[in-house]
């Protein structure tokens, strides 16, 4: 009788499924604590780099895995299958990210004012955050190409009515104040709202500026938007400029029957 070798089952395969598993457990658990402030920024992003250094390795250990079962007939399709999807799942946001990375310029810090930007407080940024500096020209023509709709916007309305405008979308907008919003009541020409907003894909945080002043019978609304991590902002910034001019337009559309000019 001939005797056939007991096929075996391949480790890389096994490996391949528990570290694919893993890492997708990693990432969620470091969103969500990063997302719920449980969990600091930095360390969130040393823990992504982790992640999606493990799913390549389940990607690279499922390929062993596949080679040897080709060859050799070794056991295990089913666990390098899993292992394989897993990883490539934990990989799509990171293959999303870096699209965006090839697709916009490289920009961390939006203004539709790029003479005079609305100020920041620089208290706020310490330690590992990007530093509040002026544009280089370099910067300001990529934006001025990239992103031609980053402009500022002039209403034909009061400025404590555009003031409460600006105060009604930021709320509507959900975005956090970093210092008390100006008062309405107050007489002035000129008023700045600060505000925590979050990046869309890595939730990371972004300072907003909204700066709203008089200019005879109108009022020009300017805006700034800057990224504290990272050296490329993925094109968020400008996402929320102009997303908020439009919110904006709307509202003082919706109270004067007219619209913006620009």
């Amino acid at each position: 009788m001939t005797e056939y070798p007991e096929r075996q089952v391949s480790r890389a395969a096994g490996w391949a499924r528990g570290i694919g598993a893993f890492s997708l457990v990693l990432l969620v658990t470091d969103w969500v604590g990063h997302h719920f402030g449980l969990t600091e920024t930095p360390a969130f992003l040393w823990v992504l780099g982790l992640a999606a250094l493990l799913a390549a390795l389940a990607l690279l250990l499922a390929g062993l895995a596949f080679a040897r079962m080709w060859k050799y007939g070794a056991l295990g399709g089913r666990d390098l299958t899993i292992g394989a999807l897993l990883a490539a799942l934990v990989l799509v946001p990171y293959g999303f990210v870096a699209y965006r990375m090839l697709a916009y310029p490289l920009l961390r810090d939006i203004s539709t004012d790029q003479d005079d930007p609305p100020a920041l407080e620089a208290s706020l940024r310490t330690g590992v955050m990007n530093p509040l500096a002026s544009p280089t020209p370099g910067e300001v023509r990529l934006q001025s190409e990239a992103y031609p709709l980053v402009i500022g916007h002039r209403y034909d309305l009061p400025f404590d009515e555009t003031l409460d405008a600006v105060e009604t979308v930021v709320n509507a907008m959900g975005w956090q104040p970093t210092a008390p919003l100006p008062s309405t009541d107050d007489a002035r020409d000129e008023a700045t709202v600060t505000v925590l907003a979050r990046s869309f894909i890595l939730d990371l945080p972004c300072d907003v500026a909204i700066r709203v002043a008089a200019d005879g019978e109108s009022t020009i609304v300017d805006m700034r938007s800057s990224s504290r991590y990272g050296r490329h902002d993925l094109g968020d910034n400008a996402a929320r400029v102009i997303a908020f001019m439009t919110e904006l337009d709307k509202e003082i559309s919706a109270r004067t029957g007219t619209a913006p000019d620009q």
